[in-house]
Parts: structure tokens; sequence; C-alpha cells
């Protein structure tokens, strides 16, 4: 029997048992997965992932789980079969591969021709020059010597070194003071992008979601608060930050997912100057670190947002429930007993909202993050920040 709408209509979804709901694909097995299945329970979404192990993050708590491996091409199409699309929780597929599984019919998003710009920096930053979108200065550089050259045609040492692909969290990424500290970045056997060290006054992050019909919406823009290379804080939306500037940062990240022809979520991670320019740091086509505040300080958050992109569903409201919300990454430390600080944190602060990911505890893993928000920043970022630090041990009273 087939299956039809109250219009009469063939549904466009359908698999085993009679439930005519999607089925969608997520390849990797990170928190991001891990939170963007949880979006897609309230739908009825089915979710199939692609993990590396059993306990990765979401491995733990989807139902239908492949083991096997992203980078090998006939793994994939197995694990395609029975997928209505394809989406991702990192960008390392390989894009020879995920042109493959669009050459079989099967819909990726966001697609491979989208999706290099944030698997190959240098892809990237050419793409970004070609419309027109503000960069720090920069170029491809063949060795130390260049390097040097690179340094001399603009304000000099010290510049920033970044292998083309693979890097992320502070990975991959060098600050050099001279042509003799430039060695390392080389030896990873890939193309190598010289940047200028822009001298900002703090970070931020425009994040976007757009559908395969190209609908988009724009979440407010955030600070971004770093600590050694990893995302530390974030702060909805940016204070301080000119209507001028954020509407800009926002339509900045739109033009972007439209040139580029995102489908689903991107996160723009920019730099605010001194003299209030942004220039653009990074992309990621994925849900990101950035927009973790949006789970309880949006209306819809980029995960619900990025599965109704995915679907071409429309997209759901994103403007923040609260004046202020501060999301705190939980990083492991020396005390892995986290479930036992919940009680003086949740009796401490009941408005706060803990997300775990079900990772071993190790030093300086991401293994969680909280959101705080309310009316009063100072009194937000206090609880946000205490309650991560309590998380961690790094705060016992």
């Amino acid at each position: 029997m087939i299956l039809r709408t109250r219009s009469g209509a063939v549904p466009p979804y359908g698999y085993p048992g009679g439930v005519t709901f999607p089925v969608v694909g997520m390849v990797g097995g990170g928190q991001l997965a891990r939170m963007t299945h949880e979006a897609g329970i309230p739908l009825g979404i089915k979710f199939k992932l692609l993990s590396d192990t059993p306990q990765d993050s979401a491995a733990q708590v989807v139902s239908d789980v492949v083991i096997g491996d992203y980078r090998d091409l006939e793994t994939l199409r197995a694990f395609a079969q029975g997928c209505d699309v394809i989406t991702f929780d990192h960008e390392h597929v390989p894009t020879e591969h995920l042109r493959a599984l669009e050459a079989d019919g099967i819909p990726v998003r966001p697609g491979p021709d989208a999706l290099v710009h944030a698997q190959d920096k240098g892809v990237m930053r050419a793409k970004l020059d070609a419309i027109g979108v503000p960069c720090p200065r920069h170029r491809i550089v063949e060795d130390p010597d260049d390097v040097a050259r690179f340094a001399a045609e603009g304000d000099g040492f010290p510049v920033v070194l970044k292998t083309v692909r693979g890097g992320y969290d502070g990975k991959g990424v060098w600050i050099v003071r001279s042509a003799e500290e430039a060695g390392e970045p080389f030896r990873a056997g890939v193309p190598v992008l010289a940047e200028e060290k822009v001298a900002f006054v703090r970070e931020l992050a425009a994040n976007v979601v757009r559908s395969p019909h190209g609908q988009a919406v724009s979440y407010p823009v955030v600070e971004s608060v770093q600590v050694d290379g990893v995302c530390d804080t974030v702060i909805a939306p940016a204070p301080g930050l000119s209507q001028e500037l954020s509407a800009q940062a926002q339509q900045l990240a739109l033009k972007v997912a439209q040139e580029l022809g995102v489908v689903g979520h991107l996160a723009v991670e920019l730099f605010e100057t001194a003299d209030g320019r942004i220039l653009v740091n990074e992309l990621a086509m994925r849900p990101h670190n950035s927009g973790h505040w949006t789970q309880d300080g949006a209306i819809t958050s980029q995960f619900a947002n990025h599965v109704r992109a995915v679907l071409d569903l429309p997209l759901g409201d994103p403007r923040p429930r609260a004046k202020w919300t501060v999301m705190a990454n939980v990083l492991g430390g020396d005390y892995p007993d986290m479930y036992s600080a919940y009680l003086h944190c949740m009796a401490r602060d009941p408005g706060l909202k803990i997300h775990m990911y079900g990772k071993d505890v190790k030093p300086g893993r991401k293994v969680g993050h909280v959101n705080t928000y309310g009316d009063d920043l100072a009194d937000v970022r206090e609880r946000a920040s205490h309650a991560a630090g309590y998380l961690r041990g790094t705060i016992t009273e």
C-alpha cells in the first residue's frame, strides 16, 4: 500500500513500518550530532549515524548507528542507503566522496561545492576575496623563506600560519615571529596559508541558517572569548556592538551563505578591529560552538534550524528569549566526577541549563557546556562562569 497525505499526494519520505517521516543520515558521532539528533526528536525525525566508535557522544543516544570510516567511499555509500539526506557534524569527509554520493542521487547538505570552503582555507580565502568579503591579508606560502617575504610585504612578524586542511580548536595554527620558527607547519605535507596577525579587540561570530530554496535566518551576533585557542565563553548578543556593525556582520554572513550555496547552519567567525571593521577569520558549515547558547536562549535553536534546513522545512524564529544569554564551555580537569557537582550547581542556580556530552573527562577536553540567561549581564556571566568552573573542579565553593 502507498501511504498518501491528506491531500492525496504521495509523501516525499518514507521507510518501513508505515512511518512517513524522513531519515537524516549524520556523518560524525560527536556532540554536535548528539545535540542535532536531540533537536529532531520532537519532530519525529529519524536519525542514522555513521560513527567512528560505539562510545562516541552521539552513538550513545542514536538508535541506528553504523560504525565505520567516513574516509572510505564504499562505507559512505552503504551508510547512505535508506537515508533521505546526508549531513555532518564535521567537515572532514573527502570532497570527492561527497561528489560521488551526489552522483548516486543522495542529497548532501551542505553539498561539496559549499563544504570545500570550510574544508580548505586556501579555497575559502580565494572565494571570499572574489565576492568582496573583508579578510586579513593572506596568501599561500611555499617555505619559511616565503613566510619571511610575506611578512616583509606587510607589517613584518609576527604572522599567522595555518595548514589549509585539518585544523580546529587552535590545532593546525601557529603564530611565528621569525622565519626560523616557521618550519613546523610545512612538515604536514599540505599547503600552508600565511595571514597577517590582526590587531583585533575581540572575536565575534555571526550564525545563519539557509534552506535549499533560499530561505535564511540570522541569529544575533555574539562575542566569543577564546582561551588557549579554545572557545571558553559566548555572550549573546555581543555587548556594546553597534547596530550598524551588527547588521553588517549579519548581512555579510547571509551573503557568504548565499554565494557559497550553503544549506544548513553556517558560522562566520569574525575579528572586530580597533578601527571599527570586521574581518572574516573562519567558516564552519555545521552547528557551531558559538551557537550553543541558542539551545536555551533562542526561540529556535541552531540545531533545530539545521534539521529544518537540510530537510527543506520552513525555518524557525531565531530571536532571543532573554536580554542576555551566556554559554560557558565545560572543560575536563583533574576532577572526573562531574555528576556529584550537579547538587551544588542546581541548588545554587535553578535557572542553570547543563548540557553534557557523555565523554570521558580528560584535561582540556570539551565535555559539556552550560547556558544561563537573564536581564543583568554581569549576573548572567558570573552564573555561567561559576557553574563551568565548579563542574571542572577549579571552583570549590
